[in-house]
């Protein structure tokens, strides 16, 4: 992802999007079109949170997974059908060319024929095979560590680092997830959420919830 974004982007209001979102696929539709992928992707956000969970407890406005960015086009390509739009600071790319990829690390799938948004990809910064943490580089994990499965084959990025994203600007959605998946955590999961909210939001309100 580099520093600067291209000129040009649409700008959606939240009406617009919201309902150009409405018919986003679930996480096993992506699974299913997925089947084979080598890339180690995931389901992210809000959803992997349910995955963990084991049950859907909310509506969700979005599906969002998450692939090491140089095995964005082993992805892509399970889409020919489709058009993929890079996303960045509030503006959106139509089918985005290299250079709006690469000042982007968001990629939403839209279906050319009802403009409709089907799930966002974000394109992850990684060395090989080991996770790097886009908000601090430095906290860096091994892709076996960073993702989990549902019993019937769903990946899902862990809770305690779904979390660590939610918690940098929690609203009450993300307040509600961090409610509702606490008493789920082990004490190992909580010691880790611990103390990457140190690490990368010190003083965070929720460390000392997960302390209680």
């Amino acid at each position: 992802m580099t520093d600067s974004l291209p000129p040009g982007g649409a700008v959606f209001g939240t009406d617009e999007l919201n309902a150009r979102w409405a018919r986003a696929w679930r996480p096993e539709q992506v699974t299913e079109r997925l089947d084979g992928v080598r890339a180690p992707w995931c389901v992210a956000a809000g959803w992997a949170l349910d995955l963990f969970r084991g049950e859907q407890t909310r509506p969700h406005g979005d599906l969002e997974i998450a692939v090491p960015s140089t095995t964005f086009p082993e992805v892509r390509d399970r889409f020919p059908e489709y058009v993929w739009d890079a996303v960045g600071s509030g503006r959106v790319w139509a089918a985005a060319g290299p250079e709006a990829l690469a000042a982007t690390h968001q990629t939403w799938l839209r279906d050319p024929a009802t403009e409709r948004f089907l799930f966002d990809v974000f394109r992850e910064p990684h060395e090989g095979s080991t996770w790097i943490c886009r908000r601090d580089a430095s906290l860096r994990l091994p892709y076996d560590s960073v993702i989990a499965w549902t019993p019937d084959g769903i990946p899902y990025l862990v809770p305690e680092l779904v979390l660590l994203f939610k918690a940098k600007d929690a609203r009450p959605k993300d307040e509600a997830d961090f409610e509702g998946t606490l008493p789920r955590l082990s004490e190992a999961r909580r010691d880790r959420l611990g103390g990457w909210l140190e690490r990368v939001h010190p003083g965070h309100p929720w460390s000392a919830r997960l302390r209680a």
